[in-house]
């Protein structure tokens, strides 16, 4: 990321990546393991943070179970110049056309993770919308699509990880 000069007026990208949970995803470790792993998503917000710091970069954890709010959230790291946004929607990724056209508005790099394969699943799991509004899309990797995420975001973001 290029720094910007202090007598301009352009914003400067932070060192903050926004990754936001949907529904049902502060239920990992219990729910349906044999589909999602017994992984929580403390685990899942730890092997973030960690990933996140290999890049000099901050991971902002998020979950909610309400689609206003993760609206909010998308919103939010727009407004505090993130560097990226890792999305796991859950159900929404399939339904919400509100957190597409937020991923489209405020034009932050995101990338769609989900922890189960979603097209070797029910027919109406194999579309996201989401997924459209992102620059990629990882499904299947367990919780390490995180990690994948994160990695592919940072190059994207022309980051190297530190030594």
């Amino acid at each position: 990321m290029a720094n910007t000069p202090a007598n301009t007026t352009a914003k400067t990208t932070s060192r903050t990546i926004y990754v936001l949970n949907g529904p049902n995803l502060n239920l990992l470790g219990v729910r349906e393991p044999e589909t999602y792993g017994h992984a929580t998503l403390a685990d899942v917000e730890k092997l973030c943070v960690a990933t996140s710091a290999q890049f000099d970069l901050k991971a902002e954890c998020r979950q909610s179970n309400r689609e206003g709010e993760l609206v909010d959230f998308i919103h939010e790291a727009h407004a505090n110049n993130a560097a990226g946004i890792i999305i796991n929607a859950g159900a929404y990724s399939h339904t919400s056309i509100a957190l597409h056209d937020a991923l489209i508005a405020v034009k932050v790099p995101a990338v769609e993770v989900h922890i189960s394969n979603i097209h070797a699943r029910e027919n109406f799991r194999q579309h996201s919308f989401t997924a459209k509004a992102a620059f990629a899309m990882l499904s299947g990797f367990g919780i390490d699509g995180y990690r994948l995420a994160i990695n592919g975001l940072a190059a994207k973001l022309g980051l190297t990880a530190k030594a």
